[in-house]
């Protein structure tokens, strides 16, 4: 799906359903990836449990607290889904 946001950029929206486990693995390939803006986590019930800005010079040291997060998170969670906007290319 693809949606125009405020300032005009093309952005899409992707949806991913996973285990508990799985989590923390598809969160860490999706910010690998590198197009992703935004990252939220729902529950089973489809409440939003975490979300979690990427800009472009977040890597390394500076994601750590947000995956220490997930990982605590994912613990606590069976199933859920992955809601990934990523920036169009122009």
């Amino acid at each position: 799906m693809i949606f125009t946001v405020k300032n005009n950029t093309k952005e899409s929206k992707e949806e991913f359903k996973v285990s508990g486990e799985e989590v923390l693995v598809k969160v860490k390939h999706l910010i690998k990836e590198g197009n992703a803006r935004r990252i939220i986590i729902k529950n089973e019930e489809g409440e939003e449990v975490m979300e979690i800005p990427l800009t472009i010079g977040a890597v390394g040291a500076l994601l750590a607290p947000a995956l220490a997060a997930i990982g605590a998170v994912a613990a606590l969670l069976t199933k859920c889904t992955i809601v990934v906007i990523k920036k169009e290319k122009s």
